[in-house]
């Protein structure tokens, strides 16, 4: 669906980009500030759609597919701006649907003193995925851990604090409250037992992989200088902001 134009596709001077899970929807302004594309395409229609466009700003609130889309665009010559929602809300106008938050993109990526969101590579996302996983084996590992805490408490037997106490007093607990323990409790604690191994062995492989980047990669080098600094902070710091060269000073970045 169009709207009525007032201008020319040609002059265009930017173009804002909602991004949706299938759908994108467009609106673009010329250089007198006139509308002159308002448009829904489909995810796959990205690169056929903006080979049509003259060569502008595209702006686009950090997402999860923000840095794909941008790279994308920037090898086909646009100039992609990736601005934190919290400034382009100051732009919304009327009620809140795709096209009025394209609209409000699209104003907010004109503003020249904008702060922007850094353009993350591929090596960035990814190095943040093994990250993301890693956080999430632990946190299951924990809540495997608590889980057979809570199991034997309700049989009555307490073990002190400490993932390493746990592990060292478990086959010792099974054996020497085999009376005490039912069957059935029996098998349950012997497969969280086999959860927390095989999420001890995802997580040192994962760990493993995260180390490797941090001897290879210049930058986790450089962050490891600091006294206190290893792989995982190195490695997280430098998935999250690259070089750092978004901040003017160490306070911005502090902060």
């Amino acid at each position: 669906m169009c709207a009525k134009k007032t201008g020319s596709i040609e002059d265009l001077a930017v173009v804002g980009i909602d991004i949706g899970k299938d759908t994108f929807h467009l609106v673009g302004f010329d250089r007198s500030g006139q509308v002159v594309l308002r448009k829904q395409i489909k995810r796959l229609a990205l690169d056929a759609t903006f080979e049509k466009l003259p060569r502008c700003v595209v702006g686009m609130e950090a997402c999860l597919s923000a840095h794909f889309v941008s790279r994308r665009l920037r090898d086909m010559g646009f100039d992609p701006r990736i601005i934190p929602a919290i400034y382009v809300k100051p732009f919304n106008k009327g009620q809140k649907n795709d096209y009025n938050d394209a609209e409000a993109i699209a104003e907010a990526a004109l503003r020249p003193n904008l702060r922007t969101v850094t353009e993350k590579s591929q090596d960035q996302l990814d190095l943040q995925a093994l990250h993301r996983v890693r956080a999430r084996l632990v946190s299951r590992r924990t809540a495997t851990i608590n889980q057979i805490r809570a199991f034997l408490i309700e049989q009555g037997i307490a073990v002190r604090s400490g993932l390493r106490a746990l592990r060292n007093s478990f086959e010792a607990i099974l054996e020497q409250r085999r009376d005490e323990i039912s069957a059935r409790m029996r098998s349950i604690l012997i497969g969280l037992y086999g959860d927390w191994l095989w999420l001890d062995d995802r997580i040192a492989a994962v760990s493993t992989e995260i180390e490797e980047i941090s001897r290879t990669e210049e930058n986790c080098a450089n962050i490891m200088s600091i006294p206190g600094i290893g792989p995982v902070i190195s490695t997280a710091m430098v998935a999250a902001v690259g070089r750092g060269d978004a901040f003017d000073r160490g306070r911005d970045f502090a902060a």
